[in-house]
């Protein structure tokens, strides 16, 4: 189902929780989080380093100057579509809500310390 993925190792790829793409220098840096395990402290992840393509694009066509560039790679494209439709397919509208409602509840306890942290600032004052 998802072969650019096979292709690279993953062999489990309903387990991935989510990706991060990054650029280093003539490379494209791949890490992929996979969801913790029960008594795991930290989740399981891999990295894989994609070199950039080099094309040579024409600047100035009078004077035939031409400008070397990178892009993606052609292959990494492909993993990150297939990366695409496992993560998307996991962030459905119920999550989103879950995330606000935790938000909610942490902006309510850090209120909440606040203005118990001001009032015995003010109690100090009396």
């Amino acid at each position: 189902m998802y072969p650019n993925l096979s292709a690279i190792g993953i062999e489990h790829p309903e387990t991935i929780e989510r990706y991060s793409l990054r650029q280093e220098a003539a490379n494209d840096i791949l890490k992929i989080y996979f969801t913790k395990q029960k008594g795991e402290l930290f989740a399981k992840s891999v990295k894989f380093k994609f070199p950039r393509q080099r094309k040579s694009v024409v600047v100035n066509s009078g004077n035939r100057e031409y400008k070397e560039i990178t892009e993606i790679n052609r292959t990494l494209t492909f993993i990150i579509d297939e990366l695409d439709r496992i993560t998307n397919k996991k962030h459905t509208e119920i999550d989103i809500k879950k995330k606000i409602l935790g938000d909610l509840r942490h902006l309510e306890q850090v209120v909440s310390h606040k203005i118990a942290e001001i009032e015995a600032d003010l109690e100090k004052l009396k």
